[in-house]
């Protein structure tokens, strides 16, 4: 046990007698077992954050959009186009046993002002489980209700942006907004709500900034299912009845076997492609996959770190054994073993490995706080670069993977092991004559 003891003692004074060389080499670790911890800590916050924005979606329940045939978008659109989800597809769908509530919606773009200002709105027309459905909180007032609905009323909720854009300074509640001078009462306003970003080709990014919400019934009553668009020196228009249907179902077991039957459903009841079924629970399954995937891929870019961390290891070493090819032929002389020798230059070996991968434990530990400052300094210098980057990009908190911490350490050991066998073993063959020689 002492004679253990020395062995690692004598490593540690060694090493101390270059300490610019051996803080040069811990470095190489250090970045190394960092880079692992940071990577997987990078992987793990935006795989969070993007199965946050499914989980919003609700996991038991299944969406179909309306969506403009590939057919149209190949051709020029000059006026009307009339494609989507229709009334009557409501009834059909709900034929469907494991369909316990269709949430419907129809929205649009508006220009939308109050005295003098104007602002490009995001016109929802809905019905009152919207608000529970898409997880919005209410800030002020009230949301749609269902006596608004049946009475086809002219009233409005205001989105966070949109009030503070309109009333600055003033309580909404009460006001007459005007979306193309058609008068709409503030009833109600919510609180913020972060974007969603776009997932897959059928779901597209959803801001909440500028929404104005009404009754779908006043919106049939007032606008009607056709909507036109007007450019410089062009308009287009669009009919379509139904937006968005919601549907939900009691378990996520129920979840693909009825968006199978809506798809079944809706290819009998249309004749072209029109809509798209999203399944958030499908979509949940392939971000896990996804992170999965991007963190062995982190881990492979880490590792490689690690083996050029362990290359510099060996490289040092190897000029160890030339520097002290004399002192090793004078503890061969006075007895020592060839496994003697080998265990000293691993000894010194594993103490750069620990201590590197100690220090990059440390530093590893630092991402999630340096990754919050640097966003925000980013901010505040190129703040129309990063406002440009996607949601789940700017919203990304790292989050430490536990198992990482004693995955880089032991790796990092292992490394060293591996990469100081050979200048060991070199050191350990000398020929003792041949090393007092030499000079």
């Amino acid at each position: 046990m002492l004679f253990q003891l020395r062995i690692w003692h004598l490593a540690v004074k060694t090493l101390f007698l270059h300490p610019l060389r051996s803080m040069l080499t811990v470095l190489g670790m250090f970045i190394g077992v960092a880079s692992v911890v940071w990577l997987l800590a990078i992987s793990e916050g935006i795989s969070d954050e993007a199965q946050r924005q499914i989980e919003e979606l609700g996991a038991t329940n299944i969406i179909l959009r309306s969506q403009l045939p590939v057919e149209e978008l190949s051709t020029d659109i000059t006026f009307w186009v009339r494609y989507g989800i229709r009334r009557d597809d409501v009834d059909a769908l709900m034929q469907i046993p494991t369909i316990v509530n269709a949430l419907k919606i129809r929205e649009t773009k508006r220009e939308a002002h109050f005295g003098g200002t104007q602002i490009d709105s995001h016109l929802v027309a809905c019905t009152p489980e919207y608000a529970q459905v898409m997880r919005l909180e209410l800030e002020a007032g009230q949301f749609i209700s269902d006596i608004h609905v049946e009475q086809r009323a002219n009233v409005c909720v205001l989105a966070a942006g949109a009030a503070r854009q309109f009333f600055p300074v003033e309580n909404p509640l009460g006001k007459v907004i005007r979306v193309r001078e058609l008068p709409y009462v503030v009833v109600g306003v919510m609180k913020p709500r972060a974007p969603m970003a776009g997932i897959g080709s059928s779901l597209a990014a959803q801001d909440f900034t500028n929404d104005i919400y009404i009754p779908l019934a006043t919106f049939w009553q007032r606008i009607g299912d056709r909507v036109l668009f007007m450019g410089a020196g062009t308009r287009s228009g669009e009919e379509v009845e139904l937006s968005q249907i919601t549907f939900q179902v009691n378990s996520t077991a129920d979840v693909q076997p009825t968006a199978d039957a809506i798809e079944r459903t809706m290819s009998k009841l249309h004749d072209k492609e029109d809509y798209a079924v999203v399944v958030p629970l499908e979509l949940l399954e392939q971000a896990r996959t996804t992170r999965m995937m991007f963190m062995v891929f982190m881990g492979l870019i880490a590792a490689v770190t690690l083996g050029v961390g362990g290359i510099g290891i060996m490289n040092i070493m190897l000029a160890t054994v030339t520097e002290r090819t004399r002192e090793i032929g004078v503890r061969r002389a006075l007895g020592a073993k060839r496994s003697d020798i080998t265990r000293q230059f691993l000894a010194e070996t594993v103490v750069l490995s620990i201590v590197g991968g100690f220090t990059g434990i440390l530093g590893g530990l630092t991402c999630p706080t340096v990754m919050l400052w640097l966003r925000d300094f980013l901010l505040q210098t190129i703040p129309d670069a990063m406002n440009n980057l996607p949601q789940s990009v700017q919203n990304v908190t790292p989050q430490i993977v536990s198992w990482s911490i004693p995955l880089a350490f032991g790796i990092s050991v292992v490394v060293g092991i591996i990469f100081g066998i050979y200048p060991a073993l070199r050191a350990a063959q000398m020929d003792p004559i041949e090393a007092l020689r030499h000079e």
